[in-house]
């Protein structure tokens, strides 16, 4: 039944970490409430019912975005507007600055937040795959204390993370992009929601004229974002003039995409060809970025 009003809750705003790690360790009907633009809408529609909400968005010193040895922290509650207008990562790693500034809209902009995402972990979200392809490091703590999980080990289902009980995302780390190494990250967007119904990032390193490394990731198609190996290795040895084999490379993203997610707005088999097409685009702008 379609409805507007969420259930009853119970509302908590703690103002420390350590009181928001350990309220929400106690029941696992208990959700953390960063900048809302996920749960409330589910809740809303009555697809997430939780018995009590632990409003984090006030909690200090999770919003910063700093550039430390060689990489950027960017705290989980770093909104997306405050993560496309850094200076540091416009200079350091623009792709994830303009991924930032494409996702839904000014308001979902201003209020949606870089760690609600990715503990929301929507297949259609950019930031998974964009974080994936980078290598980057997710940081949470819970009350055992803090850990660090590779992006690619976090997402392991359709909203479903590696987060245990009472875990909290408090910092993204990636790494600053250095001479000689690109990055882009690709989409077609859903024109109602904004989400990509697929999306595919590259980063690229060029050196002695040729493609040295590749990381590539593929999101929107299955339920988690796929590494996309086959195609990383068909890169290697490429010249970056080479359009022919480029776009020979983004056609293998298809080998790992088995169980494509199909909907109404795009089958599994048209998101897959989307992701073949978005690839060759993403490696060619990275490609060019490394130059």
């Amino acid at each position: 039944m379609y409805t507007q009003r969420p259930a009853e809750f119970t509302y908590y705003r703690p103002t420390s970490l350590d009181e928001a790690i350990e309220l929400l360790a106690v029941d696992g009907g208990m959700r953390p409430l960063a900048g809302g633009h996920s749960l409330l809408p589910m809740m809303k529609l009555r697809l997430a019912e939780p018995q009590a909400i632990v409003d984090i968005g006030r909690i200090p010193g999770l919003d910063g975005i700093e550039e430390q040895g060689g990489e950027l922290r960017i705290g989980a509650l770093a909104t997306h507007a405050s993560v496309a207008s850094s200076e540091a990562l416009r200079e350091r790693c623009g792709v994830l600055a303009a991924t930032a500034e494409g996702i839904g809209d000014r308001q979902v902009r201003n209020r949606g937040t870089i760690g609600g995402s990715l503990a929301h972990a929507d297949p259609g979200a950019d930031y998974p795959t964009v974080i994936t392809a980078l290598g980057a490091t997710v940081v949470v703590q819970g009350t055992g204390g803090e850990r660090e999980i590779a992006a690619d080990e976090l997402f392991t289902g359709v909203f479903t993370t590696a987060l245990e009980r009472g875990e909290l995302i408090t910092a993204v780390r990636v790494p600053a992009l250095g001479a000689g190494v690109g990055a882009a990250y690709e989409k077609h967007r859903h024109p109602a929601s904004g989400f990509a119904v697929a999306g595919v990032a590259a980063v690229v390193e060029v050196d002695g004229g040729k493609v040295t490394e590749a990381r590539i990731a593929v999101g929107g198609v299955t339920g988690t974002p796929v590494p996309a190996t086959a195609a990383e290795q068909a890169m290697i040895g490429i010249a970056p003039a080479d359009e022919a084999a480029i776009a020979a490379a983004a056609a293998k993203v298809a080998e790992g995409l088995s169980g494509a997610i199909g909907d109404t707005y795009a089958t599994g088999e048209y998101r897959v060809h989307l992701a073949q097409v978005l690839a060759k685009r993403a490696l060619t702008t990275a490609i060019e970025a490394a130059a």
